[in-house]
């Protein structure tokens, strides 16, 4: 069996408690890019083409056990208890992995940034250990990478290390590689004979070494290596994946006239010729049609837009919302699971949820889908060229016919007939005179008070 068609697993660490984010909501559960960073680890172990993905997780926080169970299921995972180092943590996966022959990278559920490019260089040796080096910016506390040559000599944490190691600034970003068989023989020959009581993963390369294994570097860069441990290293790693995006979509010629107030999720589709303007956010599942035009202040997720339509100013798409070719969905519109056909627009001041705009169809300033009734959702169908009437409210379930019309202020209980108009509203009235005369008597009465 060669290499290239050698089996991969993953062992993603995610047992940590993660105090330091000082939030409810553990660690590794924390978004960048609108997904979770355990996802993010979990995606490129999946791109990496890895047969078998384990996360250790730790007792204390059920929800991340909860979360792997849903999307990998429960034999991805294994249990560290109690947490006594990076190195006990792998050794929690053995077990899940005990008829695996293969290669092992051992990643970080708190790492959202590194992706499956750059992990794949660790496989690319032959029965060594092989770790991921990173230069560093500012070295500090990071563990130094010590080459002799093109080998990886040793792990020196900065703690430890000489003053001469400390100016070293090839450093260890703690993702490793091997066999499974190599890479659990190593770990039962860790000890825990230092200051924490704790099993290092770093120890790792000098047992590798006693027994005359290959271990070597492969290098990433700094900022996809990054770690996340607190909610400023959050908001860094979420800069760094935006400007990323950001970059990307503007090779793909999307046109964003302020780029770094625009804020994408980590599956943002955009067409080329798509024009964006500033203070833009798609949330998940966004995806936009070449030739689209997104205007400003715009919050768009879960939705479809299609080439020549145009959303906002000041609009929100929710999820299940769909706009066809040249729909327009204007300043201060909200529409959730409606699909707009081509031409149909809601230019100003609506709520649409739930329903079908036709092809042509324009929904007036103020127009309502009142779509719950407190119980259960029901859906409006407009058809194609129908024309609502501004500050109409349209109870569901209602069909609105081609053609038809809904005059000003209606409320419409009924379904409407094709090229009929409907009228739901109070007969007016007038009354000569009745205000002035109101008005007379109101600021007599008020002067009379002041004196």
């Amino acid at each position: 069996m060669t290499r290239a068609h050698r089996p991969r697993a993953a062992i993603i660490l995610a047992a940590g408690q993660g105090t330091r984010m000082k939030s409810p909501l553990p660690k590794v559960l924390h978004p960048v890019g609108g997904r979770a960073m355990l996802d993010h680890a979990i995606d490129a172990a999946e791109a990496l083409g890895c047969e078998r993905i384990v996360v250790v997780v730790g007792d204390h926080s059920p929800s991340v056990r909860a979360h792997v169970v849903e999307r990998l299921g429960e034999a991805a995972i294994a249990v560290q208890d109690p947490p006594i180092g990076t190195g006990h943590a792998v050794r929690a996966a053995e077990a899940a992995l005990k008829d695996f022959t293969g290669d092992v990278v051992v990643t970080y559920g708190d790492v959202p940034l590194l992706t499956a490019a750059d992990i794949e260089p660790v496989f690319s040796g032959e029965n060594c250990v092989t770790v991921i080096g990173f230069e560093a910016r500012d070295p500090g506390a990071y563990g130094r990478l010590v080459m002799e040559g093109e080998t990886l000599a040793a792990i020196t944490e900065a703690k430890e290390a000489s003053a001469e190691v400390l100016a070293l600034t090839l450093c260890n970003s703690g993702v490793m590689a091997a066999p499974a068989a190599l890479l659990f023989a190593l770990l039962a020959e860790v000890r825990n004979d230092n200051a924490k009581g704790e099993y290092y993963l770093t120890d790792v390369v000098e047992l590798a070494r006693k027994r005359g294994a290959a271990t070597r570097v492969v290098h990433a860069p700094e900022d996809a290596v990054m770690g996340v441990n607190a909610q400023a290293e959050l908001a860094t790693a979420e800069a760094l994946f935006q400007s990323v995006q950001r970059d990307n979509f503007l090779a793909a010629g999307v046109t964003m006239s302020a780029p770094d107030t625009v804020h994408f999720s980590y599956d943002t589709e955009i067409g080329g010729g798509t024009t964006i303007e500033p203070y833009v956010v798609f949330g998940p599942g966004a995806k936009i049609a070449g030739g689209a035009r997104i205007r400003a202040f715009s919050h768009i997720e879960g939705a479809t837009v299609a080439a020549g339509a145009e959303v906002g100013p000041y609009a929100r798409l929710r999820p299940g919302a769909d706009l066809g070719e040249g729909a327009k969905v204007g300043n201060f519109v909200e529409v959730k699971n409606v699909t707009m056909g081509p031409g149909a627009k809601a230019n100003h001041l609506a709520y649409l949820g739930d329903g079908d705009v036709g092809a042509g169809a324009n929904i007036g300033a103020g127009t309502i889908f009142c779509n719950y009734d407190g119980f259960f959702k029901h859906r409006t169908m407009v058809g194609e060229g129908a024309f609502i009437g501004s500050n109409s409210a349209l109870v569901a379930p209602v069909t609105i016919g081609a053609g038809a019309m809904v005059g000003s202020g209606s409320v419409i209980t009924k379904n409407v007939d094709a090229g009929d108009l409907a009228l739901g509203r109070g007969e007016q009235t007038a009354k000569p005179g009745w205000a002035r005369r109101f008005m007379d008597s109101m600021r007599a009465k008020k002067a009379g008070m002041r004196k």
